[in-house]
């Protein structure tokens, strides 16, 4: 038997079928299953229609442009046309006869997830189809890339705190309701942040995401760790890294999203360039990370020429005291070139140090978080607000509005418009 038949039966065509994976839906049985699974009503969340808007045909797809690669290179990430419609869609192409059984049960793992998750801020999958020897996931293309790729193009020493604000609001929508479905993400980080050109903040990287349901039971801890989880370890909290008998609930990811927040703010992660023990330790012994800004970093650094060590760890040494300071984190005019002098508001801090508590039990959940000072500064919806806070980035889809579509200038113009937004580290 060959191993792409062998994969196909793995894969099952007929229990993707089940899954609801190839449009052919029994209307409500994924939203039953996982009422049934949570044993939790979901009346009041939001619902939309995500699989079988999209046809699960390949040839209704005009592949454009490579975007990115993933899976160790078996996955290939397009940017190409919906024909029907003219739509511009993310395909994911994950070469299936490359696939290890491990891998195989891995992705078939996330589709099933992905089908029960019906919510604005995740990243939902519009058809899932098998084409020849590869698995495709149809996904929208969100034209702003992910918020790391913002952070590596545009906005290198760190976002603007009401930026960060409206991004980490969207994340918290959808890990209050990942958390609310019984499931801990464990991959939270800026590259799994997703902004569509109209605002939308999403989130995605669900192959890492884990279940708390047992038996129709929710498990109070988990102790698996994530498959893939040494690409996530600056992010992943000092419990999920220990391993140790007390295991870890979705108060990780509240911990994850408090690097994530260290990350759009300082423009880096904390602890990315330590050996993983010496990371653990850092962890384990309380070490917190924090904003960058007049009030953590000492005035004779703000003094000195930037440079990516010393304060640029994102560890706090302590309270500075002085210096020019200007509110929410917007750079003074008078920092003499210091990126890190500014001020982030005290909320801002705050909200920081409540999710990077060492101790799980003293982490606010995410619907707790959703009600935290720090978000009244947001007055405006993402989509009148964010597109505006983003420039002078601007959507990939601008080109469209000056060239046609079809012609060659009009592709030209949209992958040299990729390739400034660097979405190799898109990961979907």
């Amino acid at each position: 038997m060959s191993f792409l038949r062998w994969v196909s039966e793995k894969l099952s065509v007929e229990s993707l079928r089940d899954l609801e994976l190839f449009g052919e839906q029994a209307q409500g049985h994924s939203h039953r299953k996982a009422h049934e699974d949570s044993q939790e009503s979901l009346t009041s969340l939001p619902h939309r229609d995500t699989m079988g808007s999209f046809l699960p045909d390949s040839n209704s797809y005009e592949l454009l442009t490579i975007i990115g690669r993933g899976l160790d290179d078996l996955m290939t990430v397009n940017l190409a046309r919906y024909r029907p419609t003219g739509e511009h869609v993310a395909i994911r192409r994950i070469d299936l006869e490359l696939c290890t059984n491990d891998m195989v049960t891995y992705l078939q793992g996330e589709l099933h997830v992905s089908k029960l998750f019906h919510h604005p801020s995740i990243l939902p999958y519009k058809s899932v189809f098998i084409a020849e020897n590869e698995l495709w996931v149809i996904t929208p293309f969100m034209a702003y890339g992910s918020a790391r790729d913002l952070i590596c193009t545009h906005f290198t020493d760190g976002m603007v705190e009401l930026t960060i604000a409206y991004i980490l609001l969207g994340m918290l929508k959808a890990l209050e309701y990942i958390h609310h479905m019984g499931y801990v993400h464990r991959s939270v980080k800026a590259s799994h942040v997703l902004i569509s050109a109209d605002g939308q903040v999403c989130m995605s990287g669900l192959r890492s995401i884990f279940s708390l349901i047992r038996h129709g039971q929710r498990a109070k801890v988990v102790h698996d760790f994530p498959q893939y989880g040494v690409k996530v370890l600056p992010w992943l909290s000092p419990e999920v890294l220990q391993q140790n008998l007390q295991g870890y609930d979705s108060r990780s990811d509240i911990y994850s999203l408090g690097i994530t927040a260290c990350e759009l703010a300082n423009g880096h992660v904390p602890f990315k360039d330590m050996p993983a023990t010496q990371m653990l330790l850092e962890k384990l012994n309380g070490t917190v990370p924090c904003l960058l800004d007049t009030t953590t970093v000492p005035p004779e650094e703000l003094s000195m020429k930037p440079s990516r060590s010393g304060a640029d760890s994102g560890i706090c040494e302590g309270p500075g005291a002085g210096g020019v300071r200007h509110s929410n984190g917007e750079p003074s005019s008078s920092s003499a070139g210091h990126p890190y002098n500014r001020t982030f508001s005290p909320d801002f801090h705050a909200f920081v140090e409540l999710c990077l508590q060492r101790d799980p039990e003293k982490r606010p959940s995410a619907t707790t978080l959703i009600g935290h000072p720090f978000f009244k500064q947001i007055k405006l919806r993402p989509s009148e607000a964010l597109p505006e806070l983003l420039r002078p980035v601007s959507p990939i889809t601008s080109f469209e509005t000056s060239k046609p579509q079809d012609s060659p200038s009009g592709l030209a113009s949209l992958e040299s418009g990729l390739s400034q937004l660097e979405v190799d580290d898109w990961d979907f």
